[in-house]
């Protein structure tokens, strides 16, 4: 039998990849490779269309195994992933019952947000009350100036049981940078607190307190280089402040758990846990810990608020899922899937039992959590990883350039650097250069969302104004709006004006061309909530406003080939003789001659959906 494959083999002489990239350049009859397949992505880096083998012949990624160092492959030798769900604690009786319930339907790690008012050793034994705190992990987190308390109270809930308190695992969320990312207030005694809180775990070896919530930036609509790049940052900070404070680097690296986003880049959000647990390990060992256990990187997954959307919310469904999946096979210690409602109201039972089944699908029905690291030697993930690497090293230098990621965030870099990349992505979105299923294209013609919306900050404008409390930032903070809340203002804004515009496809001509374009100009329209009134097609240009006039139509889209366009754009405009706008559907070769002639309004594939858009509404008075 091995002699048989031998000579079946011989038969295939090896290819080079000169010759496969001969041959997609004829098959592309003389189109440009590079413009053509060669993708530039936002992290700074090229993607080719394919890889091979010498393409990671020199990294160094494929050189250990799963829980080696420096633990690319994974700080475990196993896939088993913690499936999370965050309670918000109003009444601790009902926190609890909440808890044990859910516990029930797979999920292994708790997350509680309590305000400093519940913050007791009474109210945390209410609390748990029923839970084995050794097998479930406990995540708590509170407003930052109550953490120390919070911490003590924890410890000294925890010593009462008689529980071995070493078998308990969990998190204390402090993040003094929330403050200063998001209100642009200085947290200068941050390492002050951070010892004092460490102080007050330290018979709770497996707890993390200090918090590297690089999931604010991803939410923020950084890219994913520099989500990665300024999360190292964020933990060097720590290590840096701290050692300097006196503790060792093992205390401090022990301490802290990476809180990250996950954004629907699928492969490349893979290759990003890769690349953070390569870099932190290398980051840690250069401060020379006692064991190599101190470079393993905790890291918790969040799927991403920035892509949620209002309309056709269960396309959040899709969207999340992918996110949690991409972090499972990436190997992270725990997931949170964002409940796909969250963008309008608080998520309630139904949405919450879907996100937890989500991961449960991966892991019981997909068996992901049986298998670790499965894009280990893939020519595409060893390579995306590297790349991914490299950009965020870069950042991350510069971050430290800059004196450190306090500074850093002081100066409002770190704010500048994430609200530029998501204008840039806002900007895409606009451009349907970045798509968001339901918002910006194949929208749900027929969708209503204001009386769904229950957060008065549904169309996610983050200036957080609506705060009691809001004061004047020191200095720059992070813009938080979601990439669909233009397109979101936009078509509710159509809603609320009582009037919804009609818009009359006008298709005649070449049959293709009518029907590929009337479907374009009704996804484009109705991304506004205009009502699509589409056609077959007409036999004379006549017949076709006189149905548009019949329809009472606000806009008539003219839906025809470019070499016919000459035709019958000037008879149609003519015709129509401004009792409705006329839109040309396309950007033909005689677009200069038909704006001479006073047609002005043109939608393609070039456009911006939301200026146009927006113009549209200014134009019919919405």
């Amino acid at each position: 039998m091995a002699e048989s494959k031998e000579k079946l083999f011989d038969q295939f002489p090896p290819v080079s990849t000169q010759e496969w990239k001969d041959k997609v350049i004829a098959d592309l009859k003389g189109a440009d490779f590079d413009k053509k397949l060669v993708w530039r992505t936002n992290e700074g880096f090229n993607v080719n269309p394919m890889y091979r083998a010498e393409d990671i012949a020199g990294l160094h990624t494929t050189d250990s195994l799963p829980g080696e160092y420096p633990y690319v492959r994974g700080t475990r030798t196993d896939n088993n992933w913690l499936v999370r769900q965050d309670i918000k604690v109003t009444d601790v009786k009902e926190a609890n019952a909440k808890a044990l319930d859910i516990l029930t339907k797979g999920v292994e790690s708790l997350g509680f947000e309590l305000s400093k008012d519940l913050i007791s050793v009474e109210n945390l034994g209410t609390l748990l009350h029923g839970i084995d705190v050794e097998k479930v992990e406990l995540n708590f987190s509170s407003c930052m100036k109550s953490t120390v308390k919070l911490a003590e109270t924890v410890a000294a809930y925890l010593k009462t049981t008689g529980v071995d308190l070493t078998k308990i695992s969990g998190s204390i969320r402090f993040n003094p940078f929330k403050r200063m990312l998001t209100k642009g207030r200085d947290f200068a005694d941050y390492a002050d607190q951070a010892v004092a809180i460490i102080a007050a775990v330290k018979e709770l070896p497996l707890f993390r307190v200090l918090a590297v919530d690089a999931v604010m930036l991803n939410n923020a609509g950084s890219f994913i280089s520099q989500e990665l790049g300024f999360a190292l940052a964020w933990g060097n900070e720590w290590l840096a402040a701290l050692t300097e404070k006196g503790l060792t680097v093992d205390e401090v690296a022990n301490r802290i758990k990476f809180n990250f986003g996950i954004s629907s880049n699928y492969f490349m959000e893979l290759a990003k846990f890769r690349a953070a647990r390569m870099l932190w390990a290398q980051i840690v060992k250069q401060y020379n810990p006692a064991c190599d256990c101190a470079c393993k990187m905790k890291a918790h997954a969040q799927t991403s608020e920035f892509n949620q959307t209002v309309f056709d919310a269960y396309v959040n469904l899709l969207r999340s899922q992918t996110e949690t999946m991409s972090a499972a096979l990436a190997g992270v210690d725990s997931i949170t899937t964002t409940p796909f409602d969250k963008a309008y109201k608080e998520p309630d039972d139904f949405s919450e039992r879907l996100a937890r089944n989500q991961q449960l699908l991966l892991k019981e029905e997909s068996h992901i959590n049986r298998i670790t690291d499965p894009g280990a030697g893939s020519y595409y993930v060893e390579t995306l990883t590297v790349s991914i690497a490299e950009q965020a090293w870069k950042l991350f230098l510069e971050v430290e350039d800059k004196g450190g990621f306090y500074k850093a965030v002081k100066e409002g870099f770190v704010q500048n650097q994430v609200n530029a990349s998501a204008e840039t992505r806002h900007t895409n979105v606009a451009r349907r250069k970045e798509i968001l299923l339901g918002t910006n294209q194949y929208p749900n013609f027929n969708e209503v969302a204001g009386d769904k919306i229950v957060k008065g900050e549904a169309c996610g404008c983050g200036c957080g104004k609506h705060d009691d409390h809001h004061c004047e930032p020191e200095f720059p903070v992070l813009n938080t709006k979601r990439a669909a809340s233009d397109f979101e203002a936009l078509r509710l804004a159509t809603e609320r004006s009582g009037k919804r515009p009609s818009v009359f496809m006008l298709t005649i001509g070449n049959l293709a061309m009518r029907l590929a374009r009337s479907q374009f100009s009704a996804n484009f329209f109705a991304c506004a909530g205009y009502k699509i009134i589409d056609n077959l097609g007409f036999e004379t240009v006549q017949a076709g406003i006189d149905a548009a006039l019949e329809a009472k139509a606000d806009i008539v889209v003219l839906c025809s080939s470019d070499d016919e366009y000459a035709q019958y754009a000037p008879e149609a405009f003519k015709l129509l003789d401004g009792r409705a706008l006329f839109v040309v559907a396309g950007a033909p070769a005689c677009m200069d001659d038909l704006k001479a002639q006073g047609i002005t309004e043109f939608i393609h594939v070039r456009s911006n959906v939301l200026d146009t858009l927006r113009s549209f509404n200014e134009k019919l008075s919405i």
